[in-house]
């Protein structure tokens, strides 16, 4: 597993030995992997020095995206997010929300994508700054889902 997955207990801890630095913190399901996700993780990382990214367990989200969801692990997800050169570090996190997580870590700057009001940003009263990053337009992961089931149909098979 890549350096940059830790638990939570050893990102919590690393991070308070490293105050004086600037820590980002955002978060998601990131199911499957587009380039509006790496556009948001790259303009997260410009509002600080180390960028950490929450990443919803499997079980989180199948709660939140429903039963046939996440397509991809996620050891996997994390991995991939990992590899990012954006991206310093990676915590999973089991609950429906990052509430507790961004209590937890004390990050400075709490970044979410544009497509949530900042009255839906769960930790803003936790942190000393919120960004809204605007969306890249066309890019979601169930739009791409939708096209792969119109690409292959419910009979694809996998090979």
């Amino acid at each position: 597993m890549s350096a940059k997955i830790l638990s939570r207990k050893t990102l919590s801890q690393l991070l308070r030995s490293r105050r004086g630095k600037t820590v980002v913190f955002t978060n998601g399901c990131y199911d499957l992997l587009h380039a509006g996700h790496v556009t948001l993780l790259e303009k997260a990382k410009r509002h600080g020095d180390i960028l950490v990214v929450g990443l919803n367990s499997d079980d989180s989200v199948r709660k939140l995206k429903g039963r046939s969801r996440p397509l991809v692990g996620e050891k996997d997800r994390a991995k991939l997010l990992a590899a990012l050169e954006s991206v310093d570090y990676v915590t999973i996190f089991p609950e429906d929300t990052p509430a507790r997580l961004i209590q937890e870590l004390k990050p400075d700057v709490l970044v979410k994508g544009g497509d949530y009001a900042l009255d839906q940003i769960v930790g803003r009263n936790d942190v000393k700054k919120v960004v809204r990053v605007p969306l890249v337009k066309g890019f979601s992961t169930t739009n791409l889902i939708r096209k792969i089931v119109s690409a292959y149909g419910p009979q694809a098979r996998s090979s």
